[in-house]
């Protein structure tokens, strides 16, 4: 699938650019993997695709407890979409295979 692989993300966020990094695996409509940043890494959950639609969900600590949700589309060797942060809303992200 167009979908899998290592991504390097970009978000823009109310605290400035944050940098992440993703490895994607899809089956059928599930999608799989781990999101990383500032040396941590964490399963994606919640995952799912639908031709080059992509969503999941992480759960990250620093720098508080959130539960972020991802939304966006694949292009080739780019990604870019939304990222929920809860109660503040929603900001942008975009990436590029790595």
């Amino acid at each position: 699938m167009a979908v899998d692989g290592n991504w390097n993300l970009t978000m823009t966020t109310p605290m400035g650019e944050r940098k992440a990094t993703l490895s994607l695996s899809s089956s059928g409509g599930t999608l799989t993997g781990t999101q990383g940043a500032e040396g941590n890494s964490t399963e994606i959950f919640d995952g799912t695709v639908n031709g080059d639609d992509v969503a999941w969900k992480v759960s990250i600590t620093n720098p508080m407890p959130l539960t972020l949700e991802f939304s966006g589309k694949v292009a080739g060797d780019g990604i870019s979409g939304e990222m929920g942060i809860g109660p503040m809303g929603s900001f942008p992200f975009t990436g590029s295979r790595a």
